[in-house]
């Protein structure tokens, strides 16, 4: 009977572990762009560093710390958060440990305190956002913006924060119920801006995602646009 017990356990403790590393194996690459977005010269300079990448253009003293979606590689953002930080901001792009932000929300603190920077962004796409906006919900006296990418807050933000929602309109991944729901916890100063034509996983480079709406705009055209409203809205 014992021997029984103990079989049963080893076989579910192997089922376990084999379905965390397919769970864990079986996520969206980056893809050629991404790629290249991360080796190109010009006004941003790019270096990987202990928590991932910055991105270092010639604006100074506005710095976003960007948390990836779930199960999608880090540098499937480089086209993106380049284009940003061409003009705008310096770019902090966090790798999350099994590309998952929920499992170090607290990312941007330690990143805080060893970059220089005179005003904080906090951003993210999809659940990154969503783990973003709670370490910026707990820590209102360090983020004077938030940034998110099809995805919405779930809890009270500080009156002090501009809060900016950037999703396509082709997004059949965001729940827009939630979207909804998120709203009674924006502050004052808060944006919402549908992108015509765009969809859940052009934010990123990384190919077309499970669920998501066909999209009518290239990942370039919509990563253009929604650069061009974060600019507005963070002059």
């Amino acid at each position: 009977m014992k021997k029984r017990i103990a079989a049963i356990l080893c076989l579910a403790l192997l089922s376990a572990a084999l379905a965390v590393y397919f769970y864990v194996t079986d996520y969206y690459r980056a893809d050629q762009r991404a790629l290249e977005a991360l080796s190109e010269e010009g006004a941003v300079s790019v270096r990987e560093t202990d928590y991932g990448y910055f991105f270092d253009g010639p604006a100074s003293g506005k710095t976003l710390v960007f948390y990836p979606g779930a199960k999608v590689e880090a540098k499937a953002y480089a086209p993106f958060l380049r284009l940003l930080a061409e003009e705008d901001m310096d770019v902090c792009l966090v790798r999350m440990p099994l590309r998952l932000a929920f499992l170090d929300m607290d990312a941007a603190a330690g990143i805080m305190e060893e970059t220089e920077s005179e005003v904080w962004y906090l951003g993210g796409h999809s659940l990154g956002g969503a783990a973003a906006a709670i370490y910026a919900s707990g820590h209102p006296e360090k983020i004077s913006g938030l940034i998110l990418c099809a995805a919405y807050p779930t809890r009270q933000l500080g009156e002090d924060l501009t809060e900016l929602i950037l999703y396509g309109s082709e997004d059949r991944v965001l729940n827009m119920e939630k979207l909804e729901e998120g709203r009674a916890y924006a502050p004052e100063r808060s944006r919402e801006y549908c992108i015509e034509g765009g969809n859940h996983a052009f934010f990123g480079d990384y190919g077309l995602q499970k669920g998501d709406g066909e999209a009518l705009l290239t990942p370039e055209e919509q990563q253009e646009e929604a650069v061009r409203v974060i600019r507005e809205t963070f002059p």
